[in-house]
């Protein structure tokens, strides 16, 4: 599924934050579909015009996508020394520099993004020593979402940060999803979460969230934001508006605490909702209705009645003055049996 502009935008410029400067600078996706993300994310370096400065990788299992995405690269002017495109199922075969003569020797990359199939099946057995998914624990094969968060985890440089955007789901569903997310959290590896309005796909009406990752971080706590309810309404589907994805941006960079919208949340508060992620147990987006003043609205029904009442004998007062035909005599009097 194609991503949005904006929501690669967003991807884009947290993933540069802080680095946009920088001479060289190597951006991975392994489910590169057409390269629309590496070319948003390189976008937003200073240096991206430049022949060598920026690698771009990718990976795609798909024929037409992957020549698609080699092509795309080059129609907006990338280098072909500087195009690395695999074709091959990121799940199933790491990137081809992994293992070499028997050690684990993976290729590791300054941003890495993704916007995987989501919760796609995928063969799991005996993956538990895959050095990808070791120390977390193996996705269960109806829903490989954990195992591309991995992966790009898995291929991020130690000061890299990754972004990733996956059904909801993953916020909350337990079992070996529960107990991957729980590592994550305990090794301080999750740093925001963001959720976005439904609808914003014309192939899909689910709502999704994007999660930030970093490998080393210090800090132990999570941003969370509740982006749902900034869009503009479209004839068949939502959009983010220029301002939308503004305030998503600076809330992260910023880690702001703002009410109803987003909240930092500690990680004692994130045990004691047993590793669960789910937004709107950190953000409060609830509106108070306003209290309904009951003797107005009884005054107002009364005068309503009262009105309806005398259209009501307006109208059979006009039904009486009708001439009554063989054909309208039926007509009329079962309309003023209704009122009466």
């Amino acid at each position: 599924m194609e991503l949005l502009k904006e929501i690669s935008d967003v991807m884009a410029r947290i993933l540069t934050y802080g680095r946009e400067d920088e001479e060289s600078f190597s951006i991975y996706d392994p489910t590169v579909g057409s390269g629309s993300l590496l070319l948003t994310t390189a976008s937003y370096m200073k240096n991206s015009h430049k022949r060598g400065m920026i690698k771009y990788f990718g990976q795609e299992k798909d024929a037409t996508p992957y020549r698609l995405s080699r092509m795309n690269l080059m129609m907006h002017g990338v280098e072909y020394n500087d195009i690395n495109i695999n074709h091959a199922d990121t799940l199933e075969s790491d990137w081809p520099d992994g293992v070499v003569d028997g050690k684990d020797t993976p290729r590791m990359f300054d941003a890495v993004m993704a916007n995987p199939p989501y919760s796609a099946h995928w063969s799991n057995k005996d993956r538990e020593d895959d050095p990808r998914w070791r120390e977390y624990g193996v996705a269960p094969k109806t829903k490989g979402d954990y195992a591309f968060l991995l992966h790009c985890l898995y291929h991020l440089e130690d000061n890299g940060r990754m972004a990733i955007i996956l059904p909801h789901g993953v916020l909350f569903r337990g079992a070996a999803e529960g107990r991957i997310r729980k590592s994550l959290i305990d090794k301080h590896q999750i740093e925001a979460v963001i959720g976005f309005p439904d609808k914003l796909f014309l192939n899909t009406s689910i709502p999704v969230c994007v999660l930030i990752l970093r490998k080393n971080r210090i800090e132990s706590d999570i941003l969370f934001i509740d982006a749902s309810k900034g869009f503009e309404k479209l004839k068949k589907q939502n959009q983010l508006r220029p301002e939308d994805v503004e305030k998503v941006v600076d809330t992260v960079i910023n880690r702001k605490d703002i009410e109803k919208y987003s909240h930092v949340a500690t990680l004692d508060e994130i045990k004691e909702n047993d590793y669960n992620l789910n937004i709107p147990r950190y953000v409060d987006t609830f509106e108070e209705e306003e209290p309904i003043d009951v003797v107005a609205l009884s005054a107002e029904i009364v005068a309503l009645n009262s009105e309806i009442e005398k259209v009501e004998g307006e109208f059979l007062a006009l039904l009486d003055e009708l001439a009554i035909t063989p054909d309208t005599k039926d007509i009329i009097e079962a309309t003023k049996a209704v009122f009466r």
